[in-house]
């Protein structure tokens, strides 16, 4: 049975882009392009009577992503609501169907892609429906003006290097996802400057070459232990004591890298009384001792 697909004709500011399969045979070619690479995207607006049935799935992914408005996906059965910043990924060759809501329809862009490693790229991102928390940090308009920057530039001329820019900014989109926190947090220099925790890590940074007991950061921030301790997790993504020996490691690497200074005498600069204890605490954490990452770092 051939697929099914409604589109009701005239949505406004509807855009759509596909490429030839001459034009996918060169991105499947290509040492860059064959990992991930588009072959169809666009953007519906306001897509009244959008619907679409394909009973033995797709020879590609599908991504799509609900700019506003109300719709529904099915994919191997399983049926679910779609709302404003919400987002889905069908893989390839699975039955499913998607369509706007009656009332309120959607609002998307979707993507049609493949490659490779494109099973392995997108497998945190499906089998469900995934939502994204609206926040002073969440960047949703950051990551559409990634979707209109995909789409400008394909829309502008299907050269090969205008293809592969574009399934280069699908890498990052599929971050900005995958790893939500982090994009969240690469603007932090934007941030509120009521963020507690900011000067305490300048003063871990200022003050490398100490060893600063955490009760003393404690103190500083005039939180209790436990309220301290969920704080700078929340920030920092682990514990002081740990962020504080990763910054003591940095700096390690960078006297190993762009110095002759011994490892006794850096040891001194970041806190270390005893050599032997550095050298045991560098290896687990570098995977080498200082005298192979200096000499790893010289032949490099």
């Amino acid at each position: 049975m051939k697929d099914t697909m409604k589109i009701r004709d005239g949505f406004t500011g509807s855009r759509q882009i596909a490429l030839t399969p001459a034009m996918k045979s060169r991105m499947r070619e290509h040492p860059l392009g064959r990992d991930l690479y588009i072959t169809e995207m666009g953007y519906y607006p306001h897509a009244g009577h959008h619907f679409c049935d394909r009973k033995a799935g797709c020879g590609e992914y599908i991504f799509i992503y609900c700019v506003d408005g109300q719709g529904w996906v099915c994919v191997d059965g399983a049926r679910a609501r779609v709302g404003k910043n919400q987002y889905f990924v069908v893989p390839l060759g699975i039955p499913h169907s998607y369509g706007a809501a009656d009332s309120q329809p959607w609002t998307i862009y979707w993507i049609h892609f493949g490659g490779e490693r494109a099973r392995a790229l997108v497998l945190p991102l499906t089998g469900a429906l995934r939502s994204i928390e609206v926040s002073e940090t969440s960047r949703i308009e950051d990551r559409l003006k990634l979707f209109e920057e995909m789409y400008t530039t394909l829309d502008r001329c299907l050269t090969l290097d205008n293809m592969l820019y574009a399934s280069l900014c699908l890498y990052h989109v599929r971050g900005t996802l995958v790893c939500l926190k982090q994009f969240r947090e690469a603007n932090a220099s934007e941030r509120s400057p009521t963020d507690e925790i900011a000067p305490i890590i300048h003063y871990m940074r200022e003050n490398i070459e100490k060893n600063i007991a955490v009760a003393e950061l404690v103190r500083m921030s005039g939180y209790s232990v436990v309220q301290f301790h969920k704080l700078f997790i929340d920030y920092a993504g682990m514990s002081p004591k740990r962020y504080y020996l990763q910054l003591k490691i940095r700096e390690a690497c960078r006297y190993l890298s762009l110095t002759t200074m011994k490892v006794n005498q850096l040891c001194n600069k970041i806190g270390f009384a005893d050599p032997l204890y550095f050298t045991r605490v560098f290896s687990k954490a570098m995977g080498c001792s200082p005298r192979q990452y200096r000499q790893q770092q010289q032949s490099s």
